[in-house]
């Protein structure tokens, strides 16, 4: 309930904070049409001068322009909302005339000019041209050059930008997602400052506007006192000219600060801290200049004619200000120093850089094959590298990390080389601008060509050229060019190796992203396992290919089982029943028949009774002769099946199970040995030979 008040809670302010912005621009805008009395006259422009100046002191304390980046909108907005009031001034101001009631433009136009009657007429007159000239040709000029450029230099260095995060992010440096951050700030960057350089334009508009309005002010002050009411041209001289000087005076200080806040913003681009901690860093850097500095007014001090007591003063502040500089130098050497003598020859800290941990998957390259993943050349193998993260993350329910790809001058040109956390696990030679035809065994004609090996299933192949390639398909052959084959083999390799990329890491992100749906599944199997025990489970599961994308079921099961035991071998067979529909399907045909080799049951209590617990897990510990003779006996009857056109599959209770696919696992890793109560009530199981010990397959 908390969190949902307040989330209502943060809506209804961020509701709020809309509705307010859109009544605040209709009712700028209606200022300019709509007569307002005095006291609301002076409220506004007392908002107008505080507010210019707490965005000068945002921009002040703001480290990158982006963590101020409505200021291009706000600078529109303060512009027309400072225009709005200066037309109702003026509206006012010709009206009531020597009846104006407007306390601030009357402050202005005498607190300070400093004096009343003709003289503060003048000084109020000469003071607003000289703000009008600064603001005009300094500030608001340079300001406005400064965005021009920032703009221009931005969106050329944008390219280069990007190609860095792309490059950062290949290389592995940078994750997905600090990738997309980054360009989405250089994004958001480009955008700022074209909209700065656009914005600026308004400020330099508000000043001609500010210059045009006061000289409209002057005349028709003169011309409507004169002729409407009736008074001398002294006397409308005094009033007009007066307020009007007033009204620039309290419409151009904001102006001023907001123009300010425009240079400061677009400049503090080269900087990543606040201008004052900046300021502090960079002027305490050096104390000899500030000696010269002490030294150089005290002898200004002794000339004829200069301010001894202004002097003297200012100069004994900044040689103390130099001293406590000089001071802070020599204890930061001391301290260096001390640090270098304590430390002796024998205890010499050694530079180590940290340890970097090795790439989960990584791809490395002879320079021959480096046009396969260059993108002016198509870079054909990074597309189907993408494709194989998304097809294995649906196949098997794993998230593949990403796959670094480097290329390795150990290399021959040709060859390729697939390295698990730094570990070879595949690596192959290519006949770069040929093809490969590979024989799935049932080829109706054999062709010439260089022999070769299919590195992803170690099938016979040979190399030809284009010119025999529709003659090798049209014969059966399998044909595949260079990147199909890295991209094959090295999908082949995720599936065998997926369990040594699952970590604890991986794990707890994937019971992260379950909470959101199933805080419950979660919650209950923390309750009984760890992570490392949950880790154990679905990598068993991973390494007989099973796929774990059904992780409800999986967790469910865990959490019903672990109370019971948390032996991992036990839950990774209560897991396996969870998902036995799954598991019939991957290996039954299109009418949901299971083709099945069994045991022969004296054969399969045996292996049960050479069971032996190993802190990897259960293992067969039969005799060596009886061992040989079994997997020669389960090899025959493997090779039997596949002849027949099946995929080998094997049936046998749950307690041997897992034994039976330990032994076999060396001798035919690509076996699939399922229990009794894996196979569901509607699959239909189809028996195609019992496995003995004399290498004989009765058939049944």
């Amino acid at each position: 309930m908390a969190d949902i008040s307040g989330t209502l809670r943060g809506s209804l302010l961020n509701g709020r904070s809309d509705i307010m912005v859109a009544v605040g621009v209709i009712a700028v805008i209606a200022m300019m049409l709509i007569p307002l009395p005095a006291f609301m006259l002076d409220l506004l422009m007392a908002s107008n001068l505080v507010f210019s100046l707490l965005v000068i002191l945002i921009v002040l304390y703001t480290r990158r322009a982006l963590e101020f980046s409505v200021f291009p909108t706000l600078l529109l907005l303060s512009t027309v909302f400072g225009l709005a009031l200066n037309v109702s001034s003026t509206r006012l101001i010709l009206s009531q005339g020597s009846e104006f009631e407007g306390k601030i433009v009357k402050a202005f136009a005498t607190f300070v000019v400093g004096t009343s009657g003709t003289e503060g007429l003048v000084i109020g007159f000469i003071i607003f041209i000289i703000l009008i000239s600064v603001q005009f040709i300094v500030i608001t000029k340079g300001a406005t050059r400064v965005a021009e450029v920032a703009a221009r230099f931005t969106l050329d260095a944008l390219p280069g930008k990007q190609m860095a995060i792309e490059a950062a992010y290949n290389s592995g440096s940078l994750t997905e997602e600090e990738a997309t951050r980054q360009k989405n700030d250089l994004q958001r960057e480009v955008d700022f400052y074209g909209a700065m350089d656009g914005a600026s334009k308004f400020v330099s508009g508000n000043v001609k506007v500010g210059i045009l309005i006061t000289a409209i002010n002057i005349v028709g002050g003169l011309i409507v006192g004169t002729t409407i009411h009736g008074e001398s041209i002294g006397l409308a001289a005094n009033t007009y000219v007066s307020l009007t000087v007033g009204d620039g005076l309290v419409t151009q200080f904001p102006a001023l600060f907001i123009s300010t806040a425009t240079g400061l913003i677009v400049t503090r681009a080269i900087s990543d801290g606040t201008f004052g901690s900046d300021v502090s860093e960079q002027f305490s850097q050096h104390s000899r200049v500030y000696w010269i500095a002490s030294f150089f007014l005290l002898f200004l001090a002794f000339l004829p004619g200069f301010p001894t007591l202004v002097l003297v003063p200012l100069a004994l502040l900044i040689g103390y200000l130099a001293y406590r500089l000089s001071s802070k130098q020599v204890a930061a050497q001391r301290t260096a120093r001390e640090a270098e003598e304590a430390a002796t020859p024998e205890e010499e800290p050694q530079d180590v850089s940290p340890i970097v941990p090795l790439d989960p998957l990584s791809l490395e390259l002879g320079y021959g094959l480096i046009p396969l993943v260059d993108k002016d050349q198509g870079a054909e193998l990074l597309d189907r590298i993408t494709r194989i993260r998304r097809e294995s993350a649906l196949e098997l329910g794993l998230v593949v990390p990403r796959i670094r790809i480097i290329d390795n001058m150990r290399l021959e040109p040709s060859e390729y080389s697939v390295k698990i956390k730094g570990v070879e696990v595949g690596r192959a030679k290519l006949k770069t601008g040929f093809y490969l035809a590979i024989n799935p065994g049932d080829v109706s004609e054999e062709i010439e060509g260089d022999k070769a090996t299919d590195p992803a299933f170690g099938l016979p192949a040979l190399w030809i050229d284009e010119d025999h390639r529709e003659e090798a398909e049209r014969s059966g052959y399998t044909v595949v060019d260079s990147p199909s084959i890295i991209a094959t083999h090295l999908t082949e390799i995720i599936k065998r190796h997926a369990h040594e990329m699952l970590g604890r890491q991986e794990v707890k992100s994937i019971l992260d992203t379950l909470r959101d749906n199933y805080p419950a599944v979660v919650d209950d199997v923390n309750k009984s396992l760890s992570l490392g025990e949950m880790q154990k489970v679905l990598q068993g599961l991973l390494q007989e290919r099973v796929s774990i994308r059904n992780m409800v079921p999986i967790l469910e099961t865990l959490a019903d089982y672990a109370p019971v035991s948390n032996n991992v071998t036990f839950l990774g067979e209560k897991a396996r029943q969870a998902l036995g529909r799954q598991i019939c399907l991957q290996y039954a045909d299109e009418n949901r028949v299971l083709r099945v080799l069994t045991i022969n049951p004296e054969l399969e209590q045996e292996i049960i009774d050479s069971r032996v617990e190993t802190a990897q897990g259960p293992i067969a510990s039969l005799e060596p002769e009886k061992h040989r003779a079994w997997i020669n006996a389960a090899t025959n009857a493997v090779h039997q099946v596949q002849q027949l056109g099946y995929m080998p599959v094997m049936l046998c209770s749950e307690a041997a199970r897992k034994l039976v696919r330990q032994s076999l696992e060396r001798d035919i890793p690509d076996i699939a040995v399922l229990s009794v109560p894996e196979v569901v009530a509607d699959i239909t199981t189809e028996g195609l030979g019992e496995i003995v010990l004399d290498t004989q397959v009765q058939q049944s």
